[in-house]
């Protein structure tokens, strides 16, 4: 089987040079790349020229469009039988497209996806991001795990389509806020065969510092209702618990000033909370820094997404705006 790896890029030319290095050491080598430059101003073609001799690497520049429609324009110049996408912030370990192929040649799948981690030369900031955003204790648990709740919905970071999913399918029909989890969908409609491929991991920086991350993940909860505005049905209770954990913050720090009692029951959950979070990441990674950044990324991780997720619900669905 012949793999298109599809890559958008914007003003990363650091990232895509550590991602392109990983692909030189693929032990499956029947594969492409295509990066395409989404209207960056920081190119990186002097970054992708040095591995032109290593890789069958094809490089391409256009207006802006999101990463969405980027990945459209790779899809409609790709010659593979399976369309391969990655994030440009993603390492990529040296036996992915040999599980990949395996995995497909035992179980077809049209589409599937794969999970992410935390690489060894990650920062105790991206590791504790990484654990936040896999953890079962936030809803990082429901992404890239077999027991996901309702259909499984690869995510564009680690995704791969089949070129008949392509053809009949076509691409994304939004180009950001949600665009994987809407293109999944679809997929799902038209009857095509879907999966996760446990083995298939990679290794995602996501963000490098938590106001970042922040930010990244308040535009997540907003997404979470653009997919809900296209398919309400695609809303499962699992989806409030970063709003209500947001809520409950807030109650407890107006417990603390105005309801002490009250306060003393908040005060014993949120403890046992911290406590489950912080001793499953030391299992998990082994550093007491970790563990303790992982207690913020958690919390960063719920309320951001629950902040964004309940702006959105405000105005999109209560008030009807647009």
């Amino acid at each position: 089987m012949f793999f298109s790896i599809i890559i958008p890029l914007y003003n990363r030319p650091q990232e895509i040079d550590e991602l392109l290095d990983t692909l030189t050491r693929q032990t499956y080598k029947a594969f492409e790349v295509l990066v395409i430059e989404d209207g960056s101003v920081n190119k990186a073609d002097y970054i992708v020229n040095k591995y032109s001799e290593k890789l069958d690497l094809h490089y391409f520049e256009k207006a802006n469009e999101g990463q969405g429609f980027t990945r459209n324009f790779g899809f409609e110049r790709a010659k593979g039988d399976y369309f391969v996408i990655f994030d440009s912030d993603c390492l990529i370990p040296e036996n992915y497209l040999e599980v990949v192929n395996r995995s497909l040649n035992a179980n077809w799948l049209d589409a599937y996806g794969g999970p992410d981690g935390a690489h060894e030369s990650f920062t105790p900031i991206q590791k504790a991001i990484s654990y936040a955003m896999t953890s079962p204790f936030t809803t990082g648990g429901i992404r890239g795990n077999k027991k996901a709740i309702g259909q499984f919905h690869p995510r564009s970071f680690n995704m791969g389509v089949s070129r008949k999913v392509w053809e009949k399918v076509g691409g994304f029909i939004i180009t950001r806020l949600g665009e994987d989890i809407e293109y999944s969908i679809r997929i799902h409609a038209s009857g095509f065969k879907i999966g996760l491929i446990p083995e298939a991991i990679v290794y995602h920086k996501r963000r490098t510092d938590f106001v970042k991350f922040f930010k990244q993940l308040h535009f997540f909860g907003r997404a979470r209702i653009n997919i809900y505005k296209f398919f309400p049905s695609q809303l499962k209770a699992v989806h409030f618990f970063p709003a209500l954990v947001t809520l409950g913050l807030l109650f407890t720090v107006i417990a603390n000033l105005f309801a002490w009692r009250i306060a003393a029951l908040c005060n014993i959950l949120l403890a046992v909370y911290i406590l489950l979070i912080f001793f499953h990441a030391l299992v998990k990674n082994k550093s007491l820094k970790i563990a303790i950044l992982s207690i913020a990324a958690a919390f960063i991780q719920l309320t951001a997404y629950g902040l964004g997720f309940m702006q959105d619900f405000w105005k999109r669905v209560i008030l009807k705006r647009s």
